[in-house]
């Protein structure tokens, strides 16, 4: 397989060097209780953090560490089995290493028992002495991404398999497909070479995608609950009379899912700010078709009824009350189904902003802004805001995924096309917990189900779908695996885990759920048993946060999943058993790992 060399590439590399701490012939229906992050450390924490970089250095041999690196926790987790995890960021002699992270594993008396790594190779470069100056680099980066770059600061690229002395320079103002955004740049500092220019906001259309939609004359027109509310339908709660800020109930009239009951502030006697006091100040705000990518800049949203939108897009509101309920349901379902607390796992709300951009056609992450952006649809193709459910639920994942494993994709063509399992990888965990967040919802105008973007009103009735992926025809997704997922677009490539995670709960074949046929084939015909969805979820997202770093690919991503289905089910259970047959008939084994 092709080992391309724009970012995080390095093969990810399990060690273990003991038996995996798990709950051995021990069914669990989902993890049973949250991870811990860094920004809580303290006490045993911080010694759990303290024996994790003393294991890495003293495994040097299968954890890569060498002299120079220092260790940064990015996140500590603490299984209720006992096992410990503790994700780190590398420096070397002081500069941040690209590619360099890694996951140290430890059992509960602190022991080591392995690592999960991005680089395979030293992080050390063959020189430390820049030929180039930060002003050189700053300005061929601004050229190279056609906006104002920032202040270039040395890094060690480790990606690719090779490490070399480099700059990396944040670029703002850049074009971004449809819209302009930030942009991270990496400079050769001996050669002044360009060895990425990647995009920093994680798009749900690609420019692929696009300009097939474009070119095919397709109106993107989806129907709308247009039932403006009569009269207040909102409430201001319990909270004592004359005491603000108030934490209340009001009504939302959405664009696709009819009248939604929103929590909101109450701010004085007359007024009601869209912010949900319950999840952390959750809030949503009002871009004014402004490229904004500074949450604080956007108009906050009001009302002095407690009632939001009308259901169309006469109303700015309504965009937004899709969004704000999207963005609440989403962090609900992190948090009830995995106890993780805010996007970030850090107690903190989440942000968003509608109407981003002039006739946007699209939906961001977007990590510079760490919150979401919404465009109106360019009013030729897409003639609504992309603000369904499933679509907040995708791309606040990119947030989860950007504060865990931080998959990227490989390299990006001139268009903004990018490629690469490991941005595969990264957008069907977007689509797989995506989905998840429509079945915990559980909203009767949005049932849930197996397909992406069935409510944005395309010809083929959904944009992707899990069971059978390759019935895309708009982007090309792929079934299985081959050495040509190198040059499949990262939404066209994420087929392969989205259909082995489909597998994984639901099995192969015909069958119906929730009233959506499903059919899914398998490579060789290789017939699975699925172990329900519940499991399934439990499995991925455990694989996620502790089993895989910013170079995961595909077969890395099954031995990942494997590990975390030992940790919970145990090696000889039938959910293990089952992942490996998943993979399977997605053609990805042991046997043709490249």
């Amino acid at each position: 397989m092709h080992r391309p060399h724009i970012r995080s590439v390095a093969v990810a590399v399990v060690v273990a060097t003991t038996a995996a701490t798990g709950l051995a012939g021990t069914a669990l229906a989902a993890p049973a209780g949250p991870s811990r992050t860094v920004s809580s450390i303290g006490g045993s924490t911080a010694l759990v953090v303290d024996a994790a970089r003393a294991a890495a250095f003293a495994h040097a041999s299968a954890t890569g560490v060498t002299q120079g690196d220092e260790l940064r926790a990015q996140d500590v987790m603490l299984d209720p089995e006992g096992a410990r995890h503790v994700r780190f960021i590398r420096l070397h002699q002081g500069m941040p290493v690209l590619g360099g992270d890694l996951v140290v594993h430890l059992n509960r008396t602190l022991a080591y028992t392995g690592v999960t790594r991005a680089a395979d190779q030293s992080v050390r470069p063959a020189t430390t002495k820049a030929k180039v100056s930060a002003a050189q680099a700053a300005a061929k980066a601004a050229s190279v991404a056609k906006g104002d770059a920032g202040t270039a600061h040395l890094v060690v690229d480790a990606r690719g398999g090779a490490s070399a002395l480099a700059y990396q320079v944040q670029v703002t103002g850049a074009p971004t497909s449809d819209s302009t955004g930030s942009r991270t740049v990496v400079i050769d500092a001996v050669t002044g070479e360009v060895r990425s220019n990647t995009p920093d906001s994680d798009e749900f259309l690609s420019p692929k995608l696009l300009a097939v939609l474009r070119d095919s004359g397709q109106v993107i027109d989806p129907s709308t609950y247009n039932t403006p509310p009569a009269g207040s339908m909102g409430s201001i709660g319990t909270a004592v009379a004359n005491t603000y800020p108030k934490t209340v109930t009001g009504t939302g009239s959405s664009l696709f899912l009819g009248k939604v009951s929103l929590t909101t502030t109450q701010t004085s006697k007359p007024w009601f700010l869209l912010k949900d006091p319950s999840r952390y100040g959750t809030e949503t705000r009002d871009a004014q078709n402004r490229e904004l990518e500074d949450f604080a800049g956007g108009k906050k949203i009001v009302s002095s009824t407690n009632t939001w939108g009308n259901g169309a897009v006469s109303s700015r509101v309504s965009a937004a009350v899709d969004a704000q309920y999207g963005v609440t349901k989403t962090l609900d379902f992190y948090k009830k189904t995995f106890g993780r607390k805010g996007i970030e796992n850090n107690s903190k709300g989440a942000q968003a902003m509608v109407h981003f951009g002039n006739k946007i056609a699209n939906a961001f992450w977007d990590p510079t802004c760490d919150c979401m952006l919404y465009g109106d649809g360019d009013g030729q193709t897409f003639k609504k805001p992309l603000v369904a459910l499933d679509v907040t639920g995708h791309e606040l994942t990119h947030g989860v995924v950007d504060a865990t494993a931080r998959l990227e994709p490989t390299r990006v063509d001139p268009y903004g096309n990018q490629y690469g399992e490991p941005g595969s990888l990264n957008e069907s965990l977007a689509d797989i917990f995506g989905s998840n967040v429509e079945f915990f919802t559980n909203n009767a105008k949005n049932p849930p189900n197996y397909l992406i973007g069935e409510k944005l009103g395309l010809a083929q009735k959904f944009l992707r779908r899990l069971d059978h992926p390759s019935l895309d025809k708009l982007e090309g997704t792929i079934d299985y695996w081959s050495s040509d997922v190198y040059y499949t677009e990262v939404h066209a490539g994420s087929g392969v885990s989205s259909h082995a995670y489909y597998l994984l709960a639901e099995g192969s074949g015909k069958k119906t759920i929730g009233g959506v046929a499903y059919n899914s084939p398998t490579y060789h015909s290789l017939s699975v048993k699925g172990i329900g969805r519940t499991k399934a979820t439990a499995i991925f997202y455990r694989a996620l946060t502790r089993y895989m770093v910013s170079s995961t690919d595909f077969h890395d991503a099954r031995v990942a999943t494997l590990q975390a289905a030992k940790d919970l089910y145990g090696a000889s259970s039938t959910e293990y058993k089952t992942v490996d047959r998943a993979w399977a008939a997605v053609n990805v084994t042991a046997a043709n790992t490249p």
